[in-house]
């Protein structure tokens, strides 16, 4: 990450045909811990979720967990994977049970956050789900409402039976008493309605840290080379915080949740992780000649072009750069 865009990481040559002048691109880092790497993955995201999402009300849902579990999923990260399969299960389960004949299925997409607001580890899942669902005789139902009690219990119960299934019941079963007794009614289960048209904002915040580190860089006020000082709103009223910490504990809360390699932080489920008979007929937010046309502007070229109205591979002379060669990073033997 702190190489990103450095020529001595590598680079691509461009050769100007008209002058003979050479550009040097030099590659990126592709680092989920780079905040310009990690924002172009979490655009890119954002319209690959556009292209799934049907054109509906959409709601939030945010599924979080009894704090005395955060060390585990902590000190085994594979276990991650059982919030997702928890969730999964919480919100197919109940739309099986509204008619099982039926077994309508609804989309939705999950995302995993480790954070905080003051970047301590608390991993939790956030979720989009469209406010309807498909069947199998019927091509669209409306469900606009979501038993929150429900949602609660039930996930509580089906992770901690997860959890009791790979621990073993004797090694599990004085942490999953203790949880039960202290949370009688579920894990906390947030599920707001959100407006028709906030739903592509909806997407990129639900995203937006699943490419990028925990925290943006404009949230840092101070650094004295030793001790960092940042700010955070904290989530119980609200109000703005400031704190001072060394700089390795910094680091340390920052490196925690940089995820394991090839670790999917966002999935897709139901309606929006395969064809449904009835995908035809549906109406995405996203139209399909928009999608392409997008996808074409997603070269390094294009994105600059976009952004600063710059041609990159425009040479002074007025002729453009093509493609020569690459020089790769080169590493020493010993």
């Amino acid at each position: 990450m702190m190489g990103c865009g450095s020529l001595s990481n590598g680079y691509a040559v461009y050769t100007c045909d008209h002058c003979h002048n050479y550009l040097y691109v030099p590659f990126t880092c592709k680092s989920r811990f780079c905040c310009s790497c990690g924002t172009k993955y979490t655009l890119d995201r954002a319209d690959t979720i556009a292209r799934k999402s049907i054109n509906c009300p959409h709601r939030h849902i945010t599924f979080t967990i009894h704090q005395t579990l955060w060390p585990l999923f902590q000190k085994d990260r594979s276990l991650l994977n059982l919030l997702f399969d928890a969730v999964s299960y919480t919100i197919l389960s109940w739309f099986y049970e509204q008619n099982h004949k039926e077994n309508f299925t609804p989309g939705f997409i999950s995302t995993l956050h480790t954070f905080g607001r003051d970047l301590k580890w608390h991993p939790h899942i956030h979720v989009l789900i469209s406010e309807g669902a498909a069947g199998n005789f019927t091509p669209w139902k409306k469900f606009d409402w979501f038993p929150f009690i429900m949602l609660r219990n039930r996930f509580q119960t089906t992770l901690l039976s997860l959890l009791d299934k790979h621990f073993g019941k004797q090694n599990f079963k004085s942490l999953k008493n203790h949880i039960y007794r202290t949370s009688s009614n579920g894990f906390y289960v947030h599920a707001p309605k959100i407006k028709a048209r906030d739903i592509k904002s909806t997407v990129k915040y639900v995203i937006r840290y699943s490419g990028k580190p925990a925290m943006a860089q404009s949230r840092i006020l101070n650094y004295d080379g030793e001790y960092i000082t940042f700010w955070y709103d904290r989530h119980e009223d609200n109000q703005r915080v400031e704190e001072t910490i060394h700089a390795y504990a910094f680091i340390k809360r920052l490196i925690i949740h940089i995820y394991d390699k090839y670790f999917n932080v966002v999935r897709y489920y139901g309606l929006y992780a395969k064809n449904h008979k009835f995908s035809s007929k549906f109406n995405y937010i996203l139209k399909s000649h928009v999608a392409e046309f997008r996808k074409q502007l997603k070269n390094w070229r294009s994105r600059i072009e976009l952004s600063f109205n710059h041609d990159p591979l425009l040479c002074s002379c007025g002729h453009t750069f093509h493609f020569d060669y690459l020089v790769q990073k080169s590493y020493n033997s010993s």
